[in-house]
């Protein structure tokens, strides 16, 4: 898969020795993701001044900033730690603008990354993963204007917004639906210096292509998304605001595979797992 010029940034974790609290940022300014040269890294400061979140952790023995670290040293998180997760509702397709922009909240702690399982209690229903291209907010922002709204982007990654449809019914404001453990899968890495304006979106379940579409089917588009979220709230460096999902979804179980994948951001693979109760 290939991509423009456009820089790729990380959130990682040295495999050896492991230590869980540990995180640091990469960047990657190969076109081709997947060439030789697009697994060479090199450790970079944290892309979100201001945040304490996402400050990255002490210098440990080769992962000093300007290091060399190839792929198969470390595990990909979660491209960040976010304050605030959004996603947008009714935002499917063009017929989105008869309505009235709505957004609704994640949990940050429905946050997980590439190769997590997302884990399914027993007797939750229905449950759908929905690919979606994800803003990865880069600063400070309140009365953001569709004029100057990509001036707090950062960049794009790729979200599941793991959707459990029966409580969506039940729950009129979808926090049980939208914001249990593990809903939330993000990554692998941010892409920088793309519009997402017309990009393939698309889910892969258990190895079978479903029907793919592109952002440019959302009915509201970036720049108007950023606008109406900060009229009312302030978002930080590091938060994920979901865009919407134009395609096609199928239920999953626990044994699942689900690859969400978008053209010129890459793909995000996660199995699908039974909860373990307590």
């Amino acid at each position: 898969m290939t991509a423009t010029t456009a820089r790729r940034i990380a959130r990682v974790r040295p495999l050896s020795p492991v230590a869980e609290d540990e995180h640091f940022f990469i960047a990657n300014d190969a076109a081709d993701f997947y060439s030789d040269t697009g697994k060479v890294w090199t450790v970079t400061g944290t892309p979100f001044p201001g945040s304490p979140a996402n400050a990255g952790s002490r210098p440990r023995s080769g992962w000093d900033i300007g290091a060399t670290v190839h792929e198969g040293e470390f595990t990909f998180l979660a491209p960040s730690i976010p304050a605030n997760v959004l996603g947008m509702a009714h935002n499917t397709g063009r017929a989105g603008r008869d309505l009235p922009p709505q957004a609704f909240h994640k949990a940050a702690t429905s946050v997980v990354g590439p190769g997590d399982a997302i884990e399914l209690r027993p007797g939750v229903g229905r449950v759908e993963p929905e690919a979606e291209l994800a803003i990865v907010v880069g600063s400070r922002a309140r009365g953001l204007t569709p004029g100057n709204a990509r001036t707090a982007v950062l960049g794009y990654t790729i979200g599941n917004d793991v959707s459990a449809r029966d409580l969506q019914q039940s729950d009129e404001l979808w926090v049980s639906a939208k914001s249990q453990d593990t809903f939330t899968p993000a990554g692998p890495w941010i892409v920088t210096d793309l519009t997402g304006d017309d990009l393939e979106i698309g889910i892969r379940h258990n190895g079978v292509e479903l029907k793919a579409a592109s952002s440019a089917d959302l009915g509201w588009k970036v720049e108007e998304i950023l606008a109406y979220i900060t009229s009312f709230m302030t978002l930080h460096p590091g938060d994920l605001v979901l865009t919407g999902f134009p395609a096609e979804a199928a239920p999953i179980v626990p044994g699942d595979t689900v690859s969400c994948h978008i053209a010129g951001v890459g793909e995000l693979t996660n199995p699908v797992a039974a909860r373990q109760t307590l």
